[in-house]
């Protein structure tokens, strides 16, 4: 496994990390225990969560009873602001809340820091300066070592760091958004943003909900238990002809050099100067080991570009 900084940052990760969303959920806790003890053996130490994954505080709670010992040897990461209740005080990214949900997801997670706090999306209603002020003291009393953003445009991003730097306040050093070879599109403002600051980027949904595994077939019906069952909505947002048309010719590209589709769509990700490390989830040991072992394709300037130019359609 590599290990990159995360942006700006002194924080290393692995280039392989680890997305807890199914953790509560779709696994419970003797599947959740074998994901991340897998996750252990294949030198993955970058763990993202979020207080609302696994129905509300679940995946939390599961990592924390699960870690143990092993809580100093990761990078454990979460998210706040997605409802987590109804009403007004459940929610955003206030200073009234980020205390409440900071306290929250610590003592779920069983632990008395987090190594990255996320804005889970923006909060239209709340300036940035007031977000960034509860999180500085956050790091101040040492309940997280460094902050980052989720779900955020180009101009969001500019705006947060720009707002850090007039009050003196903690900067995002990472930016998590749906990143894969079928939705390029933070590349347009985004990325050059990111850059811009030196803030790493997490692409979550590197697979396409499944569609880059390459365990999915045009016209075919879908195996039990995929993702896309689940979510008809979804679904028609990716398995569109063109995304199938990429995934296709990205698996010849990938099967005439030795690699499978999967491998082509994480590794692509992880080969990028901007991503120090891809959030790809799992439901079981077998695709913890294959993805981390994705990363291991190194691709050359020359196979960047011609995946790039597979991808653009």
């Amino acid at each position: 496994m590599d290990y990159r900084r995360l942006g700006h940052s002194g924080l290393w990760v692995s280039a392989v990390g680890i997305g807890c969303n199914n953790f509560g959920a779709k696994c419970d806790e003797a599947a959740t225990r074998a994901v991340v003890h897998a996750c252990l053996d294949a030198g993955i130490t970058l763990f993202d969560t979020a207080d609302m994954y696994g129905n509300r505080g679940g995946s939390e709670t599961l990592l924390g009873r699960i870690l143990g010992h092993h809580r100093k040897d990761i990078v454990l990461a979460s998210k706040f602001g997605l409802p987590m209740g109804e009403g007004p005080y459940l929610n955003g990214a206030g200073r009234h809340y980020i205390m409440r949900a900071v306290e929250d997801s610590l003592r779920r997670l069983r632990t008395d820091h987090l190594d990255l706090y996320q804005v889970h999306r923006p909060d239209p209603a709340t300036p940035i300066e007031e977000t960034l002020r509860a999180l500085d003291d956050l790091v101040r009393d040492g309940k997280v070592r460094y902050v980052g953003c989720s779900n955020f445009a180009g101009w969001q991003l500019a705006e947060a760091e720009w707002a850090a730097r007039a009050g003196g306040t903690v900067r995002f050093i990472s930016a998590q958004n749906e990143y894969s070879l079928v939705d390029r599109r933070i590349e347009g403002e985004l990325v050059p943003a990111a850059n811009a600051y030196g803030v790493g980027i997490l692409p979550y949904f590197p697979l396409a909900n499944g569609l880059l595994t390459g365990k999915y077939q045009r016209n075919h019906a879908m195996p039990d238990g995929a993702r896309m069952t689940e979510r008809p909505t979804r679904a028609e947002e990716v398995l569109t002809d063109r995304n199938w048309t990429i995934a296709e010719k990205v698996a010849d590209y990938a099967a005439a050099r030795g690699h499978s589709l999967l491998e082509a769509a994480i590794g692509w990700l992880a080969s990028q100067d901007h991503v120090p490390s891809v959030i790809a989830g799992a439901t079981t040991a077998e695709q913890v080991a294959q993805n981390a072992a994705a990363a291991d394709w190194r691709m050359t300037a020359e196979e960047i570009a011609d995946i790039n130019a597979l991808s653009d359609l």
